[in-house]
């Protein structure tokens, strides 16, 4: 077939040269984009190369710091290993940018808001637990530790992933999916007399300094504290220049104050000074703080009806003057030894330009009150003048009564602007201060702006002539309607599976127990059957032997755990499984294997010594819960040395072995 050549009309070489230009057009779009995208990937490429670079230094710097002793050394090495870690957190914050640029998720301020403070996380190296945990296996539950090497992969393969969570709501799901498994772990393979022989290695969040433990705790305690660092990115991410997320960042901040909170109150003795109670009672009062700050903010955001309303404004006053008095808070604790040893200089000074920042902003608000509002009414005296004066039912007044003339309230309102400018300028100054405080322009930005705003204003009631001495404006008493309060990690919104949920249920199959296999044993049906009565749900318990009957003559005993019958695994059965399975055996009988519990041998002294690191999550059979069954579970996030094991397990019910 021939294909029909078309005739070249007038209308041809215009449609050429469309499609021509059309083409070019599409190449030069195609080189643009290809040019981004190999700009971008030019800045990946050396982030990675400084980073292995940092990597590397620290590396070296560490094994200096292990091996000297020299008290001189080891304080140089760990300044240096604190610098290294800093540009680590940093070239990482700049990696994940770049790699969330193309994200049409990632909300985009529209407004000027103050920065946040968030913590880096802590970081660590590659664990081998293949070995500890086929020993233990073998050697204490009797079984073959290769054939729980899915098992062993699958954890490795959890802590790999960890080390690197993603900046979202799927990396925390992560870190407490870890750590739900690190509670298992605990029940079913540490006791107070053995650990699993491993030595975690963290790097201290703040220093960079490693520490290690072989205590699971440490591990547990150090996953913990990634929980509530994380929240901390995640809420200084939030575009707080609307309601939805300055509501968001709040919750972020209180679940970063309550993991923070969570750790102080369960750990003794941390191995590292990110971990000790000061520096977490530090975190916890600076995450408060910054939750409250966007309660003010999201109160600003609700713009009174009428801008002139007195009250709104007096209300904003003391809510930005209870910002301040948590900023002082926290600034007073940084600036006390131990913990002004090791907290960044930054940081140090930002909470100390928010709290002068706050503070400058409750006197404006209350300059606005006084300056542009109509007078107070009468009714309205006593709430609007304790703002002011901070009074109480049985207190006198500290300064002078609310002015009730226009021009008296006008001098009062100009001497709290005054203040106003004041402390923002020494808020500019102490910015001005701190080298890296100065290379945050929106930081700048958000002080000049309130600055001039507040000298707009002061000209403006300065055109007046008055010539009154200025009054002495009396300080905003802090108050808020809405205190954000520290929330606890929500583990159980997160269900895992056990790993390792084919050796057996946790009552029984742990390390703090021992027990002896028996069987296969044979028991013959009787007349008034198998001569035992049943009792509970994984493993099912026998709970009687009837004297002279089949079983006692097979040699079970009451105690015994029924885990196999006819060969088949039954730990996990519940007791309706195991009855319904002997009820349909006929006059040959049923082989059942079972396993005895044995006395444990504790060390002498053992119940006097208590570990240096706080204990994290006993088992849930220690708190008082039953342990859940093979498919999807979720252990009790709750922390304490009061919890004490149970030998045995309580049924819901006795049943008699079923009859012929």
């Amino acid at each position: 077939m021939v294909p029909e050549e078309k005739p070249d009309g007038p209308g041809t070489g215009e449609e050429s040269a469309r499609l021509q230009a059309a083409g070019s057009i599409r190449k030069s779009c195609d080189l643009l984009a290809d040019s981004q995208d190999s700009h971008l990937q030019s800045r990946r490429t050396r982030i990675h190369q400084q980073i292995n670079k940092e990597l590397r230094m620290r590396t070296g710097a560490e094994n200096l710091y292990r091996a000297t002793s020299n008290a001189q050394v080891r304080e140089t090495v760990a300044l240096e290993l604190s610098y290294v870690n800093s540009s680590l957190q940093l070239l990482k914050e700049e990696l994940e940018g770049l790699d969330g640029s193309m994200d049409a998720d990632q909300p985009e301020s529209e407004g000027v808001t103050v920065p946040m403070i968030p913590l880096g996380l802590k970081e660590t190296k590659q664990l081998d637990w293949a070995t500890p945990l086929k020993e233990l296996i073998s050697g204490h539950f009797g079984e073959d530790g290769t054939s729980y090497e899915a098992e062993i992969r699958e954890l490795e393969e959890l802590r790999q992933a960890v080390r690197t969570p993603s900046r979202s709501e799927a990396g925390l799901e992560l870190l407490m999916a870890y750590y739900n498994q690190l509670c298992f772990l605990e029940a079913r393979f540490v006791t107070p007399a053995r650990s699993l022989g491993l030595l975690f290695h963290w790097y201290d969040s703040l220093t960079g300094v490693p520490a290690q433990q072989q205590a699971l705790a440490f591990e547990k305690g150090s996953v913990l504290f990634n929980i509530g660092a994380l929240h901390t990115q995640l809420g200084a991410r939030q575009d707080r220049s609307c309601p939805r997320g300055t509501s968001r960042a709040v919750k972020a901040f209180q679940r970063a104050a309550g993991a923070f909170g969570l750790l102080r109150e369960n750990f003794s003795h941390a191995p590292s000074p990110d971990m000790s109670p000061t520096s977490l009672s530090m975190l916890e009062q600076l995450m408060t703080a910054q939750a409250q700050e966007c309660v003010f903010e999201g109160l600003s955001l609700q713009a009174p009806t009428d801008p002139y309303d007195c009250l709104a404004q007096l209300h904003l006053a003391q809510e930005a003057a209870q910002v301040a008095a948590e900023y002082r808070l926290v600034h007073q604790t940084m600036a006390q030894p131990p913990v002004q040893d090791y907290v960044p200089f930054p940081w140090t000074t930002l909470v100390h330009v928010k709290a002068e920042y706050f503070r400058a902003l409750a006197h404006y608000h209350a300059a606005l009150a006084l300056c542009d509002g109509p007078l107070v009414a009468e009714a309205e005296l006593p709430a609007v003048e304790q703002v002011f004066l901070g009074l109480s039912a049985s207190s006198a007044p500290r300064g002078p009564a609310l002015p009730q003339e226009r021009e008296e309230s006008r001098k009062l309102g100009k001497a709290h602007l005054k203040q106003a400018i004041l402390g923002q300028e020494e808020a500019l100054r102490l910015h001005a201060v701190c080298r890296a405080l100065r290379r945050v322009d929106l930081l700048q930005a958000v002080l000049a702006q309130a600055l001039r705003r507040s000298l707009a204003k002061y000209s403006e009631l300065d055109l007046e002539d008055d010539f009154f001495e200025t009054t002495e404006a009396p300080d905003i008493q802090p108050k808020t309607h809405q205190r954000p309060k520290a929330r606890a990690p929500s583990f159980s919104r997160v269900k895992v599976a056990d790993i390792f949920h084919r050796l057996g249920p946790l009552s029984v199959f742990s390390a703090k127990n021992r027990w002896r296999l028996v069987g296969p044993i044979h028991v013959a049906r009787g007349e008034g059957g198998f001569g035992f009565t049943l009792r509970g749900d994984s493993p099912v318990l026998i709970a009687a032997v009837v004297p002279g009957g089949q079983a006692a003559a097979a040699g079970l005993k009451e105690g015994d755990y029924i885990v196999s019958v006819n060969g088949q695994p039954c730990r996990w059965w519940k007791h309706a499984e195991v009855v319904a399975q002997l009820k349909g055996m006929g006059d040959e009988g049923v082989s059942l294997q079972v396993v005895t519990l044995l006395p444990s041998v504790e060390p002498p002294g053992l119940g006097a010594r208590r570990p240096g690191l706080g204990a994290l999550l006993r088992s849930q059979k220690e708190c008082g819960r039953e342990t859940p069954g093979p498919a999807r579970a979720s252990p009790r996030p709750l922390l304490g040395w009061s919890c004490k094991a149970k030998r045995g397990k309580t049924g819901r019910r006795l049943s008699p072995a079923p009859q012929p």
